[in-house]
């Protein structure tokens, strides 16, 4: 059946949270690329969203925007948000997809792109979006069901016509990227092609941090166990963070915190065996890259784990699950502090024998 979603030229995709649900999103636009030879996809998203933009091969541009109605959005004047949509009715595109987590609601977005003029608006809803959204799904999460939020989104561009038998993530490193990275991992004396692990204790929400202090005895484990070279990861912004891990005696363990831009670290989780990390963008960008993950894996949320790579995911289950939070309202880490160490090292010797064996580190370059 031909819909007008099939004969849309040029679509806007909105997604304006951060960078690891942005990249939970790439299957979906996989599939709307596919729907239609030719067709254009604008992706509209956060700043942190908008660093993705070299890597994503399905997205011909990207506009940066901080919605007013998303958390930690900065303020705007209103010419700031007019202006905005004014850019967007000169765009002239044909059709709008909102993607949302089953707890925000589509229809800002939705009123953003009416007042665009865009003629087809899509999005799950819970409220009545009466003329707001031409082709609307009645949000089934989480009271029927909680979804992927990668199966989220491609079940939303389903309901469109649009599907793709190729449902990774996307994330393509830059040749430059690649060639720097491995300059970088033999100035400290690693080979790029030989065994060790990345680990990434940083994550934007405090509330999805594992301790500082198991992080330092999980290296002390490691090392025991393995004994082979360990990269710590992060922004400038955890340099703090990450020197305050302290390192086992004789262990080979370096930071390579505040040294990566973005296409670098895609590149560097790349070729590593093996990344352990909290629930946050880098562990979407290990299995957009194809790496087997150990996930740290806060309860605060059921949809957003490792998707279709191997991985284990590690949580010691609270009362207060899914809560959603960023920030724990009592200010401690319950959702991780009784995850020990010594089980995420466990974790670690068992998905490396699982997928060592098989482990092409060649990545798909840009």
């Amino acid at each position: 059946m031909t819909t007008p979603w099939h004969t849309a030229r040029h679509l806007l995709c909105v997604r304006l949270d951060s960078l690891g649900d942005v990249l939970m999103c790439t299957p979906a636009l996989r599939a709307l690329r596919a729907q239609y030879p030719g067709r254009r996809l604008t992706l509209l998203t956060s700043p942190s969203g908008a660093a993705l933009a070299p890597y994503l091969a399905d997205v011909d541009t990207v506009l940066a925007y901080e919605a007013p109605w998303m958390k930690s959005s900065a303020p705007e004047t209103r010419e700031h948000h007019l202006a905005l949509v004014e850019a967007l009715a000169a765009q002239r595109f044909d059709g709008a997809v909102i993607f949302t987590c089953y707890s925000q609601n589509a229809l800002p977005a939705a009123l953003l792109c009416q007042l665009a003029g865009i003629p087809l608006r899509a999005a799950y809803y819970r409220e009545k979006p009466y003329q707001l959204l031409t082709d609307g799904i009645s949000d089934p999460e989480p009271g029927t069901l909680v979804r992927h939020e990668v199966q989220r989104q491609l079940d939303l561009v389903r309901h469109l016509g649009a599907e793709t038998a190729d449902e990774r993530l996307a994330f393509t490193p830059k040749r430059e990227d690649v060639a720097k990275v491995h300059a970088q991992l033999r100035a400290a004396g690693i080979d790029p092609a030989g065994r060790w692990f990345a680990l990434h204790p940083g994550a934007s929400a405090p509330a999805r941090r594992y301790p500082q202090r198991h992080w330092s005895t999980l290296l002390h484990e490691l090392q025991e166990r393995i004994g082979c070279p360990l990269v710590l990861t992060g922004g400038a912004h955890e340099l703090e963070l990450i020197e305050g891990i302290a390192r086992p005696a004789g262990a080979r363990v370096y930071s390579f915190a505040g040294r990566l831009h973005l296409g670098e670290l895609g590149a560097l989780l790349a070729q590593v065996s093996l990344v352990v990390s909290n629930n946050t963008g880098p562990a979407h960008i290990a299995a957009a890259v194809g790496t087997p993950v150990v996930d740290l894996y806060a309860l605060t949320n059921p949809q957003h784990t490792p998707w279709r790579v191997p991985n284990r995911v590690l949580n010691h289950d609270v009362d207060c699950r899914y809560c959603h939070r960023s920030v724990c309202p009592q200010g401690h880490h319950d959702c991780m502090e009784k995850l020990a160490p010594a089980l995420v090292a466990e974790a670690v010797c068992s998905l490396l024998e699982q997928t060592e064996p098989y482990r092409i580190r060649e990545p798909a370059l840009g």
